[in-house]
């Protein structure tokens, strides 16, 4: 309980330092693309190229109606942007932020809202390809597209968790951020974020059945292509969410006086 209590101190104390993480998030967007006309809509130039060249090759491929597979592949790929980033970057953190932890005493979760934040600015410029595609090929229902902001709500609070607990092991397993890189890479063709559950022939729909991040992604895609998630998923997902974030500030709290000393 100590361990807890801790932890949800320095949660509270990082999120009502809300000016100070968002501040450094969005000026390490402007230091990356300083000078630069676009400024970070050149991530969203890369990503719309990216979602066009794969949705036209693999809907091919897959012999999938262009109208149905493009969209899909538009929202898969830009809320795997999302998470990969948010882990990625989460998972060096503290790393990354070590001469500021070793110099001053500020709440340790700060710096993974940080990266949090500084990935959902890019999902807001990237958020304008699914828009755009959405406009091309029609929206199918838009009694479902509510339900998309409850589902990125609960995809963040998993993807932050996550980041949270790579970043604190991180720190002390130095090797773990490319490990994490790694498996990222592997999850991402073994995720139905290129094809869905219904592309797999029956016994290999385990991949899908049986892969946490499969629930992640459509949660928050299918009610864009006008389809209501199962309640199992929503069920999942918030669990994943509320076990997930017990561990990472129980980890958090215990070991939270020992982060200086491992950077």
């Amino acid at each position: 309980m100590h361990s807890l209590r801790t932890a949800l101190v320095d949660l509270l104390a990082s999120l009502r330092a809300w000016r100070l993480w968002s501040l450094l998030g969005w000026l390490e967007i402007r230091q990356r693309y300083a000078r630069s006309k676009l400024g970070p809509f050149w991530l969203t130039i890369s990503m719309g190229v990216l979602v066009g060249m794969m949705g036209l090759v693999y809907g091919t491929l897959f012999g999938q109606d262009l109208s149905v597979y493009v969209p899909m592949v538009a929202i898969g790929m830009v809320m795997w942007g999302l998470f990969s980033g948010t882990v990625g970057e989460g998972s060096n953190a503290y790393i990354a932020s070590s001469n500021y932890i070793r110099q001053v005493s500020t709440p340790r979760l700060l710096y993974v809202l940080q990266a949090a934040w500084r990935n959902l600015v890019i999902f807001a410029h990237n958020f304008a390809i699914v828009l755009l595609v959405l406009v091309l090929f029609g929206v199918r229902s838009w009694a479902t597209l509510p339900l998309f902001l409850p589902g990125l709500v609960l995809f963040v609070l998993n993807a932050t968790w996550i980041a949270a607990l790579t970043g604190l092991l991180g720190a002390r397993f130095r090797d773990l951020p490319q490990i994490v890189a790694a498996l990222l890479q592997v999850a991402f063709y073994v995720t139905p974020v290129l094809f869905h559950g219904q592309m797999l022939s029956g016994r290999h729909r385990w991949i899908v059945e049986f892969n946490p991040l499969a629930y992640l992604i459509d949660v928050v895609r299918q009610p864009l292509v006008g389809q209501v998630p199962p309640v199992s998923t929503w069920l999942l997902v918030g669990a994943m969410a509320v076990a997930g974030w017990l561990v990472a500030l129980i980890m958090t709290g215990r070991y939270h006086k020992r982060i200086p000393y491992w950077l």
